[in-house]
């Protein structure tokens, strides 16, 4: 016999929302540390997320790396704090938040102490805080690939975290490899591999379900969020996906796709991910068109889904009706 129990979480006045964030942030800051720009919105990146924010009142996370691990040398402490005010200024829409130490190794946090996971985080916050303003930085929904480790799961959540991208626990993720993404691959294939769902493939049935957690995977992928209440965690699994991941013809599909769920689940909530490093012709995988990828989620979401853009940290969901 099993029985289960279950807490209710009531959304009150809700609405049609989505949390954006941009994952492995090093090469802004290293070419800010360089280049030093006499506004900081001169910068062709903030410049190009600043236009979809004017466009359609975007808000957006950017997840930081204290180090960069493509140079070896340059790190947040090298960010000077002439645009301060600038970045005070644009806190309403823009946020930076703690990702990880460094880009290298993948899942840095699988095998950690909580003592690592919060030293790292006090670097990215004190030096985000010092050329940003405090009003800049708030707790992550992801940590550098998500999957961690317990002891590290508990700090992040006794640092204040109270969102998470899809579970604490180890998962099979896509993406490129490591390999890959050093020497550069692919693009096309790594794309319909992606879109295919080919690299986050499992290739035995059983496998699947002691390493997917079944029930979580399929409550995620049916109702896109799940509170646990002896974390006081908020889950969320409802991203229409990582731009750098979903080809330009192909995101207007995914979107539909998604509305399609939310129709039959009564989901209002939403999410949009991707990575920096694609935007910088520097980068081996370069996409000349992730910018315009971003936008385009953006604009299927609020022009044609009626969304309105949040931060998942402003009261539930992005919904303060409680706080009200």
């Amino acid at each position: 016999k099993y029985s289960q129990e279950l807490v209710l979480v009531w959304d009150k006045g809700s609405f049609r929302r989505f949390n954006s964030y941009i994952d492995d942030h090093s090469f802004l800051f290293t070419d800010l540390a360089r280049e030093r720009p006499k506004h900081a919105f001169d910068h062709f990146y903030l410049a190009g997320l600043k236009k979809i924010h004017e466009k359609y009142d975007w808000k957006v996370t950017l997840n930081a790396f204290y180090r960069n691990d493509h140079d070896g040398k340059t790190t947040l402490s090298d960010v000077p704090d002439l645009w301060k005010s600038e970045f005070e200024d644009n806190s309403d829409w823009l946020k930076f938040s703690f990702h990880s130490y460094g880009e290298f190794p993948d899942r840095a946090y699988l095998e950690a102490s909580a003592e690592e996971v919060g030293r790292d985080w006090d670097l990215v916050q004190r030096e985000i805080e010092r050329f940003a303003g405090k009003n800049c930085f708030h707790p992550p929904v992801n940590s550098h690939w998500a999957n961690v480790h317990p002891a590290v799961a508990a700090e992040l959540i006794r640092r204040g975290v109270r969102y998470y991208i899809t579970t604490f626990r180890p998962r099979v993720m896509g993406g490129p490899s490591l390999a890959d993404r050093m020497k550069g691959s692919n693009m096309d294939a790594v794309q319909k591999a992606s879109c295919s769902g080919a690299d986050r493939t499992i290739p035995n049935e059983a496998l699947e379900m002691h390493y997917g957690f079944q029930e979580e995977k399929s409550f995620l992928q049916k109702h896109y969020a799940f509170y646990d209440p002896t974390l006081g965690v908020f889950f969320f699994g409802g991203s229409l996906g990582c731009a750098n991941l979903v080809p330009m013809d192909q995101i207007h599909g995914r979107y539909l796709a998604a509305e399609k769920r939310a129709q039959i689940s009564g989901n209002e909530i939403f999410g949009i991910a991707s990575h920096e490093q694609y935007t910088f012709p520097c980068y081996p995988n370069y996409l000349p068109d992730h910018l315009q990828r971003i936008e385009e989620m953006v604009r299927c979401l609020t022009e044609e889904g009626g969304a309105r853009s949040i931060f998942f940290e402003d009261g539930l969901f992005g919904n303060t009706a409680w706080e009200k």
